[in-house]
């Protein structure tokens, strides 16, 4: 009612009848608040006194019963001198318990005890004879004292007779003077209380004054003979409702509508007995505006206002229209939610994959079973491969999905072929949704009988095929089916089938080009990715490479043979995925091999990719600018190491990428601690460190991208933790076993990231198989090596290339003598299939071959050993360089230099051009 009375004006000066009226409201409340107040007081006066003389009575009486039933009483009463006995204990109880006096006497009245002893043996003055019977009772007598409440109670024997009579007594000035002990505090209790009352009264008038906006009674009169005249008058039902969910306010429209109780008022909604949807508007206090609400045979239209909006109380205010007339469009609007929700779910979940069966297995499970029994789909087979569709190609059943509906024909995956006439075929040769409600009746039973049996058979009864176009292209056809369950399809059904199916066809074309991209990229990281594993003797190596879920990435590994029967081993990373990634990766695994090819150290090679990296970013920033796009950063990692069986030792490098896992022979883990350096493409020139690795004969070396141990929901030391778990206990296990054991217990089922792992298990040369000599720098000790040669080839049984050994190394060391530096060393190491020579010294320069001319006495001895090696080369260390030849064993060299030693020579004074 506060919102009612509330003047938007603002606050009005009462006026001089108002305040009379006011101050007349005061005094009568005043006066009627103190009439109150002493009324209550005088209960209280009169309730105290009444409480007192029933506390006395029943204080007496027990303090009575108490002394007559205590142990001697009666045996005192018949002993020879009573008074003796009983006065003493008679006067004990009576300063104990506060009473006036405590009195024996015999049956026949007279005095046994007494507090004043002059009346002891006096006769009794006051009934007694009822207790000498063996009657208690308990009254108001007047004592010697003044008025009394007095209990009297026989004394009994053991053989029920009575002995004497105890009489106990509290004055009535005793039970005053209690009542005036409580008296201060029941006068202060009335003062309080008062007082209050007037605050209380003061308040209220004030508030009352302050709400009404010093309206006067005649005044709040006539407001409210308007608002309810109002209020039952309009043609609008109108219901207040508090906090708690009670009706406190309907009018007669209101319950003519609802139906509602004569005594609806003040209780719960929830007690009414109204529809659901109305007692839940009303009981839930939210707000509503023209919400439409059946109502029995009635719809209305309500809207609902809270009333503490502007600080008023809490509840809510409805106000109800009848729109009956508008059922016949409630239908309609409710199919069109229908509609509009359905077209709503099919943009949410059609299309959240990028796979082309998933995305038309969405469509169908949209559709059923809100608007068809059974959905089938049909591809074409380019479609699903991911190529581009042609109008003649086949189709294959995608999709078969029915709430409760067997397929009848075409199974998933089957060849999906339609006769001439039927409605699928219409559609497919119009490019236009066909709708026949009635499959009973149509011609097509006569084309395909068997077909439209076992259709009709399932209690199909109902069909609209869609065309599956997007972009102007055909991808399929999607036709939805109704049994007879439910009613046929109507025109109005085709266009939400036909854009049921556009939304899907977008999607659907969306997934076949992914589809296509993806093996487009899969194809090339493939063909960029090593294909078989080379020959080397010194690691046994398996390794893996496995795609992420959403696509390729640029995750790569390398296994490289160099010289001297080293292996070198390389994983890297670049970031993203797509084509981009993958040519990044393959311009930087051939960058890789080109730089392995020149017998770089480990820390070289990363210097050299991260200039390479550099400048495809620079490439890369100048196309984006030129194409206004954003500046895209190539981001990429790697870890490059080089194995050599000889003693064993690993050296190790890496520029941003996660170090490697060490298992040694006896199943522990390790993971060596290896300098990291940053991201290739971001070192800016700063120097790369190495770390060399002692490994042990049957160790394995675990290489690994990111993507292996760090997930979504994984971090990376969770990951290291889990494949150290993996890797330990277990150094029994081959590579290949190995690679199986990581994938399985590291992998998700969906990876997000592409993984790369390769595993080696390294072996040592037999030292028999490797044998060195230092050489003085003097010519003469040309010869001396020749022999030693000589002889280490006869142990080694390989007499068929002792002759072009010989000669590779008199020419090689006559190089190092004449043109290097000490300390100058020959090594010969034999593996498998290979012989390789090695002669080092401390020059850094590099011999070069060249034709000689007629006349030169040398330049003739690189070019020799070029022709009787299979390979030959240079690599430099800290301390100079090595050059190595490798030919293979027992002569088996290859066809074109099985050509005579002299004509090789006679080669070079050929006069006519090279």
């Amino acid at each position: 009612m506060a919102g009612f009375l509330r003047r938007p004006e603002g606050r009005r000066r009462p006026k001089p009848g108002v305040r009379s009226f006011a101050a007349q409201a005061f005094a009568l409340q005043m006066v009627m608040l103190l009439v109150l107040i002493v009324a209550a007081g005088t209960v209280l006066v009169l309730q105290t006194r009444s409480n007192s003389l029933a506390d006395a009575r029943h204080r007496t009486r027990s303090v009575a019963e108490s002394f007559a039933s205590a142990p001697g009483t009666a045996a005192a009463l018949d002993s020879r001198d009573p008074t003796a006995v009983l006065q003493p204990r008679a006067e004990e109880a009576r300063k104990r318990t506060g009473v006036a006096f405590v009195v024996v006497y015999r049956p026949d009245g007279i005095r046994l005890t007494h507090p004043d002893t002059g009346l002891i043996g006096r006769h009794v003055i006051g009934p007694y004879r009822q207790a000498a019977r063996g009657r208690s009772f308990t009254e108001v007598v007047a004592a010697s004292r003044g008025p009394a409440v007095d209990s009297v109670v026989p004394v009994f024997r053991t053989d029920g007779s009575v002995a004497g009579v105890v009489d106990v007594a509290i004055t009535l000035e005793t039970v005053n003077a209690m009542v005036m002990d409580q008296l201060p505090v029941l006068l202060g209790g009335v003062g309080g209380a008062l007082v209050l009352a007037t605050c209380g009264a003061v308040w209220a008038s004030r508030r009352l004054r302050r709400q009404t906006h010093g309206l006067g009674h005649v005044g709040l009169t006539r407001m409210y003979e308007h608002h309810d005249a109002v209020l039952h008058s309009v043609r609008e039902g109108v219901l207040v409702v508090s906090g708690e969910g009670r009706l406190l306010l309907a009018n007669d429209e209101a319950r003519r509508l609802l139906d509602l109780p004569a005594d609806a008022e003040g209780r719960r909604i929830d007690d009414l007995g109204l529809e659901p949807r109305v007692a839940g508007l009303l009981y839930s206090g939210r707000v509503a505006s023209d919400e439409v609400l059946p109502a029995g045979d009635r719809l209305l239209i309500a809207n609902t206002r809270l009333t503490d909006r502007a600080g008023g109380p809490a509840g809510s205010v409805t106000t109800l229209r009848d729109t009956t007339e508008l059922r016949a469009l409630s239908g309609r609007v409710e199919e069109a939610q229908e509609r509009l929700r359905l077209l709503y779910d099919a943009g949410v979940r059609v299309g959240t994959t990028l796979d082309v069966v998933r995305t038309a297995e969405e469509l169908a499970e949209v559709a059923v079973p809100r608007f068809a029994d059974l959905v089938t789909v049909e591809l074409l087979e380019p479609v699903l491969r991911g190529d581009e569709p042609t109008d003649m190609a086949d189709m294959r059943r995608a999709v078969n999905l029915g709430d409760s509906v067997d397929p009848p024909v075409f199974p998933v995956g089957g060849r999906v072929t339609w006769l001439p006439g039927t409605p699928m075929a219409v559609a497919l040769e119009s490019g236009h949704a066909v709708l026949e409600a009635d499959l009973a009746t149509h011609h097509w039973r006569v084309r395909s009988p068997e077909t439209a049996g076992r259709i009709l058979d399932h209690g199909i009864r109902s069909l609209i095929a869609v065309p599956m176009r997007a972009r102007g292209v055909l991808l399929g056809l999607a036709d939805f089916w109704r049994t007879d369950r439910r009613g046929p399809f109507e025109d109005e059904d085709v266009s939400l089938a036909e854009e049921l199916v556009a939304r899907a066809a977008v999607s659907v074309d969306n997934a076949r080009r992914y589809t296509h991209a993806h093996g487009v990229a899969v194809s090339l990281q493939r063909s960029l990715l090593p294909r078989g594993r080379p020959e080397q003797d010194a690691l046994e190596v398996a390794h893996r490479y496995l795609p992420a879920q959403a696509g390729v990435g640029g995750d790569w590994f390398d296994v490289i043979p160099l010289p001297g029967a080293r292996v070198a081993l390389v994983v890297g990373d670049v970031v993203g995925h797509g084509l981009h990634a993958a040519a990044t990766m393959g311009r930087l695994r051939t960058a890789v091999l080109n730089f392995s090819a020149l017998d770089l150290p480990p820390d070289e090679i990363l210097v050299h990719l991260d200039e390479l990296v550099a400048r495809i970013d620079q490439d890369r920033s100048a196309e984006a600018e030129a194409e206004a796009e954003a500046d895209p950063i190539t981001g990429a990692t790697c870890l490059y190491a080089i194995y050599d069986p000889a003693g064993g030792c690993c050296t190790v490098a890496r520029a941003g990428h996660p170090g490697p896992a060490l298992v040694h022979p006896d199943g522990t883990v390790h993971f060596p601690e290896v300098p990291a350096s940053p991201p290739l493409g971001l070192a800016a020139g700063l120097p790369v460190d190495t770390t060399e690795l002692r490994l042990a004969p049957e160790s394995l070396l675990v290489l690994y991208t990111d993507g292996l141990v760090a997930e979504r929901d994984r971090d990376i030391g969770t990951g290291l933790a889990l494949l150290r778990d993996t890797l330990a206990g277990r150094p029994d296990r081959s590579p290949e076993e190995t690679c199986r054991a990581v994938i399985d217990a590291l992998l998700p089922a969906r990876p997000s990231d592409d993984v790369a792992l390769l595993v080696a298990r390294t072996r040592l040369l037999d030292p028999a198989d490797v044998v060195g000599w230092d050489v003085p720098s003097d010519s003469a000790s040309v010869a001396r090596v020749r022999a030693a040669c000589a002889r280490q080839l006869d142990a080694w049984g390989l007499q068929e290339v002792g002759f072009d050994t010989e000669l590779m190394l008199s020419e090689l060391v006559t190089n190092a003598i004449r043109y290097g530096s000490d300390p100058i060393r020959v090594r010969l190491l034999r593996d498998r299939a290979t012989l390789i020579c090695e002669v080092c010294d401390g020059s850094s320069t590099s011999p070069h071959p060249r034709r000689a001319a007629l006349t030169d006495e040398g330049g003739r001895g690189l070019f020799l050993v070029a022709q009787l090696a299979r390979r030959w080369g240079t690599r430099y260390t800290p301390h100079g360089k090595v050059i190595w030849t490798e030919q293979p064993l027992h002569g088996d060299k290859e066809p074109q230099l099985d050509r005579d030693l002299g004509d090789l020579l006679l080669d070079q004074w050929d006069d006519e051009p090279p």
